[in-house]
């Protein structure tokens, strides 16, 4: 996305994970694979995006509808802009309608 975080331009990693990967191990916990993936992501991308000047986010979520904060807050981000630069709210709505349509297929896929 382009002039994103401080004008920069930012590198989005999009991760759906199964909240039963690794249930064996230890207790469970709502969102804990979720934010163990983010945080891998974080790990294996950061770098090489700033090395590029880019920022990178992490999209992240499991097939139970949890969002990792990072995914929160970057649809938040998309919502505020949605509403400050398009005039209809059916226009933002469709935005989010097919964010969401993007996301259910993919789970399903």
């Amino acid at each position: 996305m382009y002039g994103w975080v401080r004008e920069q331009h930012v590198c989005v990693d999009l991760t759906v994970v199964s909240p039963f990967v690794g249930l064996g191990v230890g207790t469970f916990t709502v969102g804990q694979v979720a934010l163990k993936a983010a945080s891998s992501k974080m790990t294996k991308h950061k770098k090489a995006c700033f090395d590029n000047q880019r920022a990178f986010i992490s999209f992240a979520f499991d097939t139970f509808d949890f969002l990792a904060p990072e995914t929160v807050d970057l649809l938040h981000r998309v919502q505020r802009d949605m509403h400050s630069n398009v005039m209809s709210p059916r226009c933002m709505n469709i935005v989010f309608t097919r964010i969401n349509f993007a996301i259910l297929k993919g789970l399903t896929a």
